[in-house]
Formats: C-alpha cells, sequence, structure tokens
C-alpha cells in the first residue's frame, strides 16, 4: 500500500508541476521594444539620454499611412516612446530639465514638429494632451536613397554633444543636443 501511495503521490506532483510550469507566453512582438542611447557604448555607465520605443515595420505600407503628416504620431509603435535625459539639455535649441518624457512627432513634408511631454505610459497618441507638452521643436527632415523597413532611433555623436536621428523607409530626421554636464 505504501507503493501504491508513494507512486501515486509523485504522479500527482509530476502533473502539478507540469501545470504550473506551462505558463502562457505571448509570441514575439509585431514591432519589438527597443532603445538607443547617448553615449551608445555600453561600457560607459554614465548614459547622457535614452530613448525606449518600438519599431514598426513598413510592411508594403507608406511612411504617410503609418505616421501621417500634419498629424501627432506616437513616434514609433505601441506606447508611446519615452526619453529620458539624466542631465539638463538643450534639445533643439530649448532647455529641458533632467527626467523623463513622452516622445511624439509631428511628420511633415519638408519638416517634422518633436515634442516632449510630460504625461508618461501612454497607448499611442490616443490620450496625448497638448497642455501636458513640455516643449515643441522644429527639425528638417530629409530623404536618403536607401530605405529603412524598420522605424529606428540613433543617437550620433557631433561636436559639443549629440543628435537624436529618426529614419524611417527614406525619410531622415536629425535633433541637436548638448548637455549641460557629462
Amino acid at each position: 500500500m505504501k507503493k501504491v501511495s508513494l507512486i501515486a503521490l509523485t504522479v500527482f506532483a509530476m502533473v502539478f508541476t507540469s501545470e504550473v510550469m506551462a505558463q502562457k507566453f505571448s509570441g514575439l512582438d509585431k514591432s519589438p521594444m527597443d532603445m538607443a542611447s547617448y553615449p551608445a557604448d555600453y561600457k560607459v555607465a554614465n548614459k547622457a539620454v535614452r530613448v525606449i520605443y518600438s519599431r514598426p515595420q513598413l510592411k508594403g505600407r507608406s511612411l504617410s499611412e503609418l505616421a501621417p503628416a500634419g498629424k501627432v504620431w506616437r513616434t514609433g509603435a505601441n506606447e508611446a516612446a519615452e526619453i529620458t535625459f539624466y542631465t539638463d539639455a538643450t534639445f533643439g535649441g530649448k532647455s529641458v530639465k533632467a527626467g523623463t518624457y513622452s516622445l511624439f512627432t509631428i511628420p511633415g513634408d519638408k519638416e517634422w514638429t518633436i515634442i516632449l511631454n510630460k504625461n508618461l505610459n501612454q497607448w499611442g497618441a490616443y490620450s496625448y494632451d497638448e497642455s501636458a507638452d513640455v516643449l515643441r521643436v522644429s527639425a528638417p527632415s530629409s530623404t536618403n536613397g536607401s530605405s529603412l523597413e524598420e522605424f529606428s532611433i540613433a543617437f550620433k555623436e557631433v561636436d559639443g554633444g549629440a543628435e537624436l536621428a529618426m529614419g524611417w523607409d527614406k525619410t531622415r530626421v536629425l535633433v541637436p543636443i548638448t548637455f549641460t554636464k557629462m
């Protein structure tokens, strides 16, 4: 009888354990989350700025369909992108205090408006509130011969600071940044 009880207990434990371990995980996101920081070198512990965003793909669609000109865009996919300044900075020629902000853009043919907004954790731009804007700057847009399938953000080091570079399809937008302390 003890043998039967021990076998029954072992089988029960195996079934119960496999039920606990059989978690449901979602598949890969269609627009995976990414991060860009400056300095980009992972050996540098003290970053000056970081952006967390999701990377939508064209998949046969046009940039104007996915980020229409003249309309506030979440600057990526899913949640609105967030930018963190770890030190006070000048962003596109305007002062910004260290902190985390939602990053929105308004695409245009010749220039984009880049918006830093104090409301965080927003899904898309559906609840965007202009009264929460911390600043707005304009940056010229240009075209490049090569097309980017995935929306991308990077930082490019330049004399005196960095540039926030955004690219998708053949469109490129650069926003200059200088930092109070590095």
